[in-house]
């Protein structure tokens, strides 16, 4: 009988707890839902200095009482656009919001026809899990196209491809225009140039809703592979359009024993990206954990070549890539 009553208690004590209100799917909630997951989650406002407290108020005022879906976007995404962050994107049915001048500002530094003239690459390179690859400068020198961080590859393509280079003065890895993709796929390419385990950088994590309510940073470890390893002189060629995970490639790479990084600041994208949802079901992406490099500094804003290096007008007409060229120079000069 005890039992009867027992569950009777609960069933009445759980009618008794109010649901949470639903959200209305109204132009202010979705506005203020929008604005209120970047004041609590997003990881860069006090580091930017950007008073996201006046933002709203600005914004506010612009919102209409009736719009369409499409107006109501595109206020959006002006507001995200004060972020100055690549990492942040609005998701709707009919469109994605992106923010461009961290890269368009800057100079190409790249020009794939270029690449794949006879004075590089040529139409006979080889292809293996996502690289183009080939021997340039009448051998001496082996060239890596790695475009995409999304494409997989395994250690069977690294080894063959070493194998190919094993009588190369050096080796470049060109990720310029690479927009980034898998960070896991930044590391294991990474461990290849590394004799030892080797910290590379930082994170920290948000642990509350204050701006700067973040973790102790957590060292990132780059783990040296166990059994392939490149031990001659490596140069990775980098421009703005280096982002995301590249830009994690890169960080990790100014700490290899062997590498230098040639070209122009890569484009940033430091901070690891997380999604939420609006009451209207749009999706937004932004930067949730900030990351740092091996001395503590920030990444979101790009990571500086050792020798900066920028395409020439008279080479490019020539069909020369200036940045390649200065890469071989310094790779033979070892």
């Amino acid at each position: 009988m005890r039992k009867h009553f027992y569950w009777l208690f609960i069933v009445l004590l759980a009618s008794c707890i109010e649901e949470p209100a639903p959200q209305l799917n109204t132009v202010e909630s979705n506005f203020e839902s929008l604005w209120k997951i970047i004041d609590t989650r997003y990881c860069y406002l006090d580091y930017k200095k950007i008073d996201w407290d006046s933002i709203h108020d600005v914004y506010k005022l612009k919102l209409p009482k009736d719009s369409s879906d499409e107006v109501f976007f595109n206020l959006m995404d002006s507001m995200l656009d004060e972020l100055k962050d690549g990492h942040v994107n609005l998701y709707s049915d009919f469109n994605i919001s992106r923010y461009w001048k961290w890269y368009t500002d800057y100079p190409a530094n790249f020009n794939s026809s270029i690449i794949f003239s006879s004075n590089y690459l040529g139409e006979n390179y080889r292809v293996a899990g996502g690289m183009r690859y080939g021997k340039i400068d009448n051998g001496r020198v082996g060239y890596v196209y790695y475009g995409d961080f999304m494409s997989s590859f395994y250690d069977t393509n690294i080894t063959s491809i070493f194998e190919y280079f094993k009588n190369c003065n050096g080796l470049i890895i060109d990720v310029r225009n690479n927009g980034g993709g898998s960070i896991e796929y930044a590391s294991k390419l990474a461990s290849y140039f590394f004799a030892k385990d080797t910290i590379t950088g930082y994170m920290s994590h948000k642990l509350g809703d204050g701006h700067s309510n973040f973790s102790k940073p957590t060292a990132v470890k780059t783990l040296a592979h166990k059994s392939i390893k490149w031990n001659k002189p490596v140069v990775v060629l980098t421009n703005r359009l280096s982002y995301s995970a590249t830009n994690d490639f890169v960080c990790r790479m100014k700490m290899a024993p062997n590498a230098t990084i040639i070209g122009d600041k890569t484009g940033g994208g430091g901070g690891l990206p997380l999604s939420s949802e609006l009451p209207n079901g749009w999706m937004v992406r932004f930067s949730a954990c900030p990351m740092y490099d091996a001395l503590m500094n920030h990444t979101e804003w790009g990571i500086e070549p050792d020798s900066p290096v920028n395409m020439t007008d008279s080479d490019i007409q020539k069909n020369i890539d200036t940045i390649i060229e200065s890469a071989i120079i310094t790779i033979n000069n070892k």
